[in-house]
């Protein structure tokens, strides 16, 4: 303990001891008031000797507070300088360890450096070594190679050119065989250019084309070949379509056709268009409808002669191209059907037109067969309305005979109540009392 807090606790001592004095007098005070005086005078000064005593001890504390601090700045000061002198001390060492660091580290990478620059010379030995040898082996490895490789490519050239040398031939030969179908073609088509040149021959092949449309949509009882449709005039119409008559079962109507190709005209016409020759397609194009409006002309009186047929007849083309050249004249097929009642068609407008007709064909067909639908039906009503009849007997037969089944299971099951007190016997003894079974059904 210092001597100032040692001071500071006797200080603290004498004050409490103060105040139980002062405690006890005034205790006592009450015993006579003329000692009351005399505590009040021992009182002041004790307080005065208080107050000195403090004062005394406050002094004492602020020159004992001056040494202290005195004393603790001196302390503070050789601190300090021992400190600076570690720290010199320590700063020197730390200069001389770091020095023997860096002098052992130079000589420790210079060792390094050497012995790094040995190993790479030494490197560098080994690898020049194996370089040279890998460079030696791969000399003789693409020598070998280019050996193998040009005897391959010699073979492959060498088959490669045979195959295409047999494919070529082969072509040669193809192509050969193709020259000769070319000209069988070509004599083929100087042939039907010589056909179709020859008027007859050419009229034979428009009769051909409308003979196989008529084939493929219309059957045979629905039109005939080389018809005379205008009785005693012995002229003959390609092909005539059978229609229905104004009697049943009486003479047919026929429709006329007639196939017609003026190629002369519609060639040149054909022959002006590719040369774009405008006067020539105009020259060739009249040419062209003067034909036309001459063979209907020829149809129309030779062919068409009502009652007998149709009021009008057909003029048909053989091609698309022609049909589509002859509609294209403006006004000439309107012409054609209003003033001589022939009607232009192509391939397939005629496909159509037959088609249309074939489709009248059935559904006459189907109104003349009506008549014995309804017939078929009626029969089909009487027999109905017996086998109605039928069928309600049969129910009451089969109602009669569920009840009498039903009547014959309520027996059954009385005759098993009444029997429920019978004692049953063995099957043995009941087939000796009633007989086998064998001999109820022989019986």
């Amino acid at each position: 303990m210092s001597t100032l807090q040692f001071a500071v606790l006797v200080v603290a001592l004498a004050a409490i001891v103060v105040l139980q004095v002062l405690v006890l007098l005034r205790a006592r005070s009450s015993d006579g008031a003329g000692q009351g005086q005399q505590f009040e005078r021992v009182e002041r000064e004790l307080r005065l000797e208080l107050q000195h005593s403090a004062q005394a001890t406050r002094q004492e504390l602020a020159g004992h507070m001056a040494q202290h601090q005195a004393a603790t700045v001196q302390q503070l000061d050789s601190m300090r300088q021992q400190m600076q002198l570690h720290a010199a001390g320590g700063r020197e060492e730390q200069a001389r360890a770091l020095k023997r660091f860096a002098d052992t580290l130079q000589q420790t990478l210079a060792n390094l450096t050497e012995s790094n620059a040995q190993r790479m010379l030494e490197v560098r030995a080994t690898l020049e070594t194996k370089i040279r040898d890998l460079q030696t082996d791969n000399a003789r490895r693409l020598e070998e190679m280019r050996q193998t490789v040009d005897e391959k490519l010699h073979t492959t050239l060498e088959n490669r050119l045979t195959e295409s040398f047999r494919h070529v031939s082969e072509r040669l030969e193809k192509v050969h065989q193709g020259l000769g179908e070319m000209q069988q073609l070509a004599i083929g088509v100087g042939d039907l250019k010589r056909v179709l040149t020859n008027v007859k021959t050419r009229g034979t092949w428009g009769e051909v084309q409308l003979e196989m449309l008529l084939e493929q949509v219309l059957t045979v009882d629905q039109y005939a070949k080389n018809v005379e449709t205008v009785l005693g005039s012995n002229a003959r119409v390609e092909f005539a379509i059978k229609l229905p008559g104004v009697v049943d079962g009486g003479a047919p109507l026929w429709l006329p056709i007639d196939a017609k190709f003026p190629k002369e005209q519609y060639e040149r016409l054909l022959d002006a268009q590719d040369r774009a020759d405008a006067d020539g397609v105009a020259r060739h194009g009249a040419e062209l409808e003067r034909a036309v409006r001459g063979e209907a002309k020829t149809i129309c009186d030779k062919y068409v002669s009502p009652p007998q047929t149709t009021d009008f007849a057909i003029l048909f083309l053989p091609t698309e191209g022609l049909y589509a050249e002859v509609m294209r004249r403006p006004g000439l097929a309107d012409e054609l059907q209003r003033s001589l009642r022939v009607t232009i068609a192509g391939p397939s407008t005629l496909t159509a037109l037959l088609n249309s007709l074939q489709m009248g064909f059935r559904t006459l067909a189907l109104e003349k067969r009506s008549s014995e639908v309804w017939q078929v039906l009626g029969a089909v009503k009487t027999e109905f309305a017996k086998f109605g009849d039928v069928l309600a007997a049969t129910k009451a037969t089969l109602e009669k005979a569920a009840k009498n089944i039903e009547n014959a299971e309520v027996r059954s099951r009385q005759m098993a109540r009444k029997l429920k007190s019978v004692e049953a016997l063995p099957s043995e003894a009941a087939q000796l009392m009633l007989g086998p079974d064998g001999a109820d059904r022989d019986d």
